[in-house]
């Protein structure tokens, strides 16, 4: 197709365009995320898919005394019991099987190869779900794990800085970080400007984070919101710290990282190739006061800075 301009024909941009090479992206898919909690988990292998917790039972009835110099006390004799059925945690699998037309691979493989993409893009799917699962489901998720004495109530509704102050004196041994809904983060964000207190920011993978005490907010969509109300979770984290660790399956079949399986699974006669992806994992709280949560957070909050305490 033609184009004039000023009087002079010349060949318009539509018809030029048959000859230009698009310069492609690779498939972008809106639904992943930076999946923090993964990142800063510490993950332990796990023989047969089985971890169990082991714990002391009756700590309190371990005796021990400070002797004097001056006198010959009588020691006391003691022994440490063990809990005689221990938690198990099994691991479970986040699975689906991809069908990709032989045709399609074939044909249609430059200059990105479809199999690789849509391996990739499935297995993205497969961590994020991994995540919503660590924080949600109901038997080894976050929220399932917490105890009553480890769940308390914001003084407002609004997420304060009194209230993760209390958090903090739930889960004071070496806490690692807050885990929240970016909404829920963004509340507490209001509610500590308006004090006169805007919150710190740290660097962690390159990004930056709010901090409160010291202690990172690290924002999931996975964390859910459900009329106008949130959670903010505080964990410990690491074996060495009986805090919160990652369970996965080490050595598997087809292995693409740690507990990912990839398994072609032959092609049917009707030309579709199939792959099986499985993720083993699991989560295991090793002692109650490494978990605790700000439970019925208010998110939709906001405040007329033209009157003193006053919400909009």
């Amino acid at each position: 197709m033609s184009a004039t301009v000023g009087g002079t024909t010349a060949l318009g941009d539509n018809a030029a365009r048959q000859l230009a090479n698009a310069t492609k992206t690779a498939p972008q898919l809106a639904t992943i995320t930076p999946r923090w909690l993964t990142h800063l988990l510490q993950w332990v292998p796990v023989e047969a898919g089985i971890y169990r917790v082991n714990q002391v039972k009756n700590p309190e009835n371990i005796k021990v005394t400070c002797t004097a110099k001056e006198h010959e006390n009588q020691l006391p004799r003691t022994y440490v019991d063990y809990d005689e059925k221990p938690r198990e945690y099994f691991l479970n699998a986040v699975s689906t099987v991809l069908d990709v037309h032989t045709r399609i691979s074939d044909l249609y493989s430059s200059p990105h190869d479809q199999i690789k993409e849509q391996l990739r893009l499935t297995i993205e799917t497969i961590k994020e779900n991994q995540e919503s699962e660590l924080i949600n489901n109901p038997d080894y998720g976050l929220l399932a794990q917490v105890t009553d004495e480890q769940r308390i109530f914001p003084l407002s509704g609004a997420p304060t800085p009194d209230d993760l102050d209390e958090l903090l004196t739930k889960v004071w041994k070496e806490p690692a970080f807050f885990l929240a809904h970016p909404l829920a983060i963004a509340a507490f964000g209001r509610e500590a400007t308006r004090r006169g207190t805007p919150p710190p920011t740290v660097s962690l993978f390159g990004s930056q984070f709010i901090t409160w005490r010291g202690i990172p907010l690290i924002p999931s969509d996975k964390v859910p919101v459900a009329d106008g109300k949130s959670k903010i979770l505080l964990l410990r984290v690491g074996d060495r710290r009986q805090g919160v660790v990652g369970l996965f399956q080490p050595g598997l079949p087809g292995e693409q990282s740690p507990g990912l399986s990839v398994r072609f699974m032959g092609i049917n006669n009707h030309a579709i190739a199939s792959y099986l992806i499985s993720l083993y994992c699991s989560l295991a709280v090793l002692t109650p006061d490494a978990l605790a949560v700000l439970d019925d957070v208010e998110i939709n909050r906001y405040h007329d800075y033209s009157v003193l305490d006053t919400y909009k």
